[in-house]
């Protein structure tokens, strides 16, 4: 029998969807160019600390966030490939899912830690926030890094969004639903998942933020 399962806390959730905003955000403030620059700082920032948020959410956070959950080894990953693995053992991210998202977050980890020292080689009015801590020629060299890495996280992006409609379209689940409500449709034993309560999401949250104003604005 199926039944309602609450799999992602909102923290979680929030922190999914504020990242495809920001990333949105960046990316047309960055097309814009000019004094868009500006803006596409702040969500760089912004981002900084969102990614900061994950970090520390993914080691003291819910069950389904933890990376200790979801990263998961080659024997788990051939069990999922052959079907050998029952929903409840993996309820929010599978196995490939798992290594799919570290590769996201080592993506943008990368992709905003080239943005905090690039230079505005146009202008130079816009340069990262830490780009005068290091030698200019470094810093142009870091921007065309920082642009390169962009077309291979649009990759990543492009292969992630193909795989929520594979699994829509072929093994007829919606990933996006659950990521919006929290809860999905599993079938079986209703598995039995620890949330972490949401004063230490905003415990994390205060000091990932805090972290990054001291580190970069102050």
């Amino acid at each position: 029998m199926s039944q309602q399962v609450k799999i992602w806390d909102a923290p979680t959730r929030l922190f999914h969807w504020t990242l495809v905003l920001l990333f949105a955000g960046m990316w047309f403030c960055a097309e814009q160019g000019g004094d868009w620059l500006q803006y596409h700082i702040y969500c760089g920032v912004a981002l900084a600390a969102l990614l900061v948020f994950r970090l520390i959410w993914g080691v003291v956070g819910s069950q389904t966030a933890r990376f200790s959950n979801f990263v998961r080894g080659p024997r788990a990953i051939l069990r999922y490939l052959k079907g050998e693995m029952p929903e409840r053992e993996a309820p929010g991210h599978n196995p490939l899912g798992g290594w799919m998202v570290v590769a996201m977050l080592l993506a943008l980890l990368a992709q905003v830690g080239t943005g905090l020292f690039s230079a505005d080689v146009d202008s130079y009015l816009y340069d990262g926030p830490l780009a005068k801590h290091i030698d200019g020629s470094l810093a142009e060299s870091l921007t065309s890094v920082h642009k390169l890495l962009f077309n291979g996280l649009l990759g990543l992006i492009a292969l992630h969004v193909t795989a929520i409609i594979l699994y829509r379209v072929v093994k007829k689940q919606n990933l996006v639903r659950p990521m919006l409500t929290g809860y999905k449709q599993m079938a079986g034993d209703k598995p039995k998942l620890h949330f972490a309560h949401g004063a230490l999401a905003l415990a994390a949250l205060l000091l990932s933020a805090g972290g990054i104003y001291f580190a970069l604005l102050r």
